[in-house]
């Protein structure tokens, strides 16, 4: 690997650090879970996105208590009636 390569590997490599230290905890949880939390708090904000190439999977993000909690799921969620809902292009969870 040439010492150009090598840089930009490490940049690339400190951008990906950066940005997991700047989502700051998120905890993935099954779709049931999900619900459940949303059932424990008002004024609930949910953000929301569709993901897939052959099949669609419906992606659900929200806080409780400082943590972000987020489901993926093969059918819409029923979201409770007062959700207040924000559509985005994608939600990146780290790996």
């Amino acid at each position: 690997m040439s010492a150009g390569a090598a840089g930009g590997a490490a940049v690339a490599a400190a951008a990906v650090a950066n940005a997991i230290r700047a989502s700051g905890v998120i905890v993935r949880v099954d779709p049931i879970d999900f619900l459940s939390i949303l059932q424990r708090q008002q004024g609930l904000l949910v953000v929301q996105a569709t993901s897939g190439f052959f099949s669609t999977n419906y992606q659900y993000l929200t806080s409780y208590k400082g943590l972000a909690f987020y489901a993926v799921s093969p059918l819409p969620l029923s979201l409770p009636p007062d959700t207040e809902v924000v559509q985005a292009k994608s939600i990146w969870v780290p790996g």
